[in-house]
């Protein structure tokens, strides 16, 4: 199935408008959440194709949350990549085990999360 929709949650605007521009330049249609509540009022508005997830925000972190849409029938099947400054391979394999089909690390390098991205589909 093509990835056309996607979300992105982070707690940074910066981020946010950097990783919107890129995804939206490259023909993807992009909503933003800046925390776990607001995904999860924007995946039950309408369900993306992928979603790209910080891990370090406030409250609920990444991690829980990619755990609790893996886990929830209604969203299992959309496919998530960590997009995080943590960097450690522990952190890769503990987000990894939480559901996530992929991870990279921030700063992002655009051609790589292309290809993250055009793999999944």
């Amino acid at each position: 199935m093509p990835i056309r929709k996607v979300l992105v949650v982070d707690d940074s605007k910066t981020e946010l408008m950097f990783l919107s521009d890129l995804l939206q330049k490259n023909g993807f249609s992009v909503k933003t959440a800046e925390n776990a509540d607001d995904a999860m009022r924007r995946l039950e508005e309408e369900q993306p194709d992928l979603i790209l997830m910080d891990v370090v925000m406030p409250g609920q972190n990444g991690f829980q949350l990619t755990r609790s849409i893996v886990r929830n029938p209604q969203f299992a099947s959309v496919p998530i990549i960590l997009c995080t400054s943590k960097d450690q391979e522990t952190d890769r394999v503990w987000g990894m085990r939480q559901g996530a089909r992929d991870y990279i690390v921030k700063p992002v390098n655009a051609a790589e999360l292309l290809s993250k991205i055009n793999a999944l589909a």
